[in-house]
């Protein structure tokens, strides 16, 4: 038996991990009392698997574009 974290978007189950269930396979749902804050979710959901717990919120935003600004400051003095 495994484990996985999801959340219920209002329509189906989702999980947050990759699954490798197999077609008709059976699973346990348990929905626990306490809801997902939406920023929460789309941390979760941009940083699921493994490296997760190391998502910061506060930089998602600055990674946008990141890679072009640094080759920009790299390559403008050549």
């Amino acid at each position: 038996m495994i484990a996985v974290e999801g959340y219920f978007d209002g329509t189906v189950i989702r999980t947050l991990q990759k699954l490798n269930a197999k077609k008709n396979q059976r699973v346990i749902i348990t929905v626990l009392d306490e809801e997902i804050r939406s920023e929460e979710k789309r941390v979760k959901t941009e940083a699921a698997g493994f490296l997760a717990k190391y998502a910061n919120p506060e930089l998602i935003n600055m990674e946008e574009g990141a890679w072009e600004r640094e080759a920009v400051k790299s390559y403008e003095n050549t």
